[in-house]
Parts: C-alpha cells; structure tokens; sequence
C-alpha cells in the first residue's frame, strides 16, 4: 500500500448539516475512503480521517477546505480547543510505502492551491519553512483573535495566500507529520485549574515555577492542556502523543493519574479522539496481559485498562482500512 492519510480538524462540531456537509465533499472524490468523523460538542470541532491515493487525498482535502469556508465563520466561533482557522489544522500522513518526503511534497503542493483560492496557509511540522513554524502551538498562539495583530508583521505572513486578515476563515496550518494519537484522560474534579496544573506536569515541555525557573515535563512526545467538558461534567487532561513509540497511551494514563492522585483525585476513564494505530493499544495491552494471549485479549485488556468506550473494529486504523476496503 501506498497510501496518503489525512486528519483534518475543523472548527464545527455543533452543527449536524456543516459537519455532513464537510464530510460529503471528502466523500465526492471517487477512490477516497473516509475513515471516521469524530464530532465534538464541547471542543466544537470535528477530525475527519481519510486516506487514499496521494492526488485523490489532496484533491478531498481541498474540496473540504473549501467547503468550511463557505460553511464555518470563525467570527462567530466559540469552543474549548485552541484555534485559528475554519479549517484548523490538516496533517498529511504517510502511509506504508509512502516516505515522509511525499507526504511533504505533497503538503506543499495543497498549499500552493488553496492558498491561490484565497486561503491563507501556515506550513508547519516536517513541511514547515521557517522552524518556529514546526510546531503547531506556536502557531496558534492568540489563536483566531491575535490574528490582526500578527499580521502587522512581516514574520507571520502566511506561507501561501492572502496577507490580510481573512475574517470569515482565519488561518490554516498544513503539513507532513508522523501518526499522532489525540488522547484526553478525565478526571474526578471539576477543577479546571487542577487539570491545567496536571497537564502542565506530564508534557514535555513542561512548566514554569514560583521563582519562574522552567520545570520539565514527565513524558516525552507529549503535548497537554487541561480544559472543562461539559459532556462529561469534569475537568480534563487533553493530549496529542506525537511519537507513541516514545511515550505510549498507557503511560499517559499512568502519569495522568498519579499525578492527579497527588492532589487527591481520581480518573474516570479516557477519551480517544479519531482513530488509533493498533500498535500502539498492543503495547499498552502487552504491559498489563499474560505473554500468551492472544492478541485481540490483550487489546481488549487495554481498552479496559484505559476506561476507553470503544469498539476495536471502529476506532484502530488498520481494521478499519481493512473493513472500508471490504466493503467497496
């Protein structure tokens, strides 16, 4: 296989037609095999997963983008996740055969598009062309609003489209990343200076202390904030785990937990947001199973580890590809 992956997050997650009405122009590249819509309320943004030949991912990617900004106003936008744009973030991934340098090749090419048809586009992670671009925080930092005040200078143009403050779409970034697992552990508080604190401590990049000198963080491959979920009626820990060969899902939880057991509250389960690779929930289940189960048990072992709602065949990457490939 040689397949290009693409997981965009867009900020709706509210609006049942918007949401369709994203996935369907994703869908209206023949050839495309769109994954999973993971859709929250809360956040008020939904990740799309999708996958297929590289022309035809890019072709679905700029449909989609397109059609956010006929659909999404961030002036009117309000959500807990950070944000910058109609279209937040689209990541490239590559697949099997497919080297991370096609994914980038590819990852500018969409840019050079989309910023012709008007939408303005950070290029960040492996495509990043500047390398403060790389990561993805720094970009959104201020996020929709800081936008005019950022572009009053010359080092945060955008990449690829229009150098003014597009209103109605705010900013995109775009690029080639490795497989990233979005993973939020809830915890027994509502608390949410609590949750903050904790992330704080687990990411890598750690935090500042009373004297202001830098403290780093627990884990490695590590991003974390720490917000409310109304859904859930508590506090959460939200990560992204960007290399889960370094730090794995479990580990998240374990450090999660004891830290929050330092300051005297539980967990109550996790949260995956789009899917998982199913390494990575083997790793996870190989730590806490006996070396002779088969693997499906030690997969479901680590499900219930993690307190995760979920179903293997909808939710890990490569039994869903197989399902979706079956059925064309």
């Amino acid at each position: 296989m040689r397949w290009l992956e693409c997981v965009p997050n867009f900020s709706e997650g509210k609006n049942p037609e918007v949401i369709q009405a994203i996935a369907d122009a994703i869908s209206s590249v023949d050839g495309i095999v769109l994954l999973h819509i993971d859709a929250g309320y809360d956040a008020n943004r939904t990740v799309y997963t999708f996958a297929g030949e590289s022309e035809k991912v890019m072709e679905a990617a700029y449909r989609a983008v397109l059609k956010a900004n006929e659909c999404i106003d961030m002036r009117l936008h309000r959500g807990e996740h950070p944000r910058m744009g109609a279209c937040d973030v689209c990541p490239l991934i590559p697949i099997g055969e497919m080297t991370m340098q096609e994914a980038v090749n590819c990852s500018l090419q969409l840019g050079e598009r989309l910023g012709a048809a008007g939408i303005p586009v950070y290029m960040y992670e492996q495509s990043c062309r500047k390398p403060e671009r790389k990561n993805l925080a720094y970009l959104r930092k201020g996020e929709y609003e800081s936008i005019p005040e950022k572009l009053m200078h010359q080092e945060w143009f955008p990449d690829f489209g229009p150098t003014f403050m597009h209103e109605r779409f705010g900013m995109m970034a775009l690029g080639a990343r490795n497989f990233l697992i979005a993973y939020n552990v809830n915890l027994d508080t509502k608390d949410v200076g609590l949750a903050r604190k904790i992330a704080s401590i687990v990411r890598e990049s750690g935090y500042k202390n009373e004297n202001g000198h830098k403290i780093p963080g627990l884990l490695p491959s590590l991003k974390a904030i720490g917000w409310w979920m109304e859904s859930y009626q508590c506090a959460q820990v939200s990560t992204n785990i960007t290399d889960f060969n370094i730090t794995g899902v479990k580990e998240v939880f374990d450090a999660v937990k004891k830290t929050a057991e330092r300051f005297g509250i539980g967990v109550k389960g996790s949260e995956l947001i789009g899917l998982i690779p199913e390494k990575a929930l083997l790793d996870a289940g190989e730590q806490i199973s006996d070396s002779n189960d088969a693997n499906s048990v030690k997969i479901w072992n680590a499900i219930h580890y993690l307190g995760l709602d979920i179903q293997p065949e909808e939710r890990i990457l490569e039994w869903v590809i197989r399902k979706k490939l079956e059925e064309v």
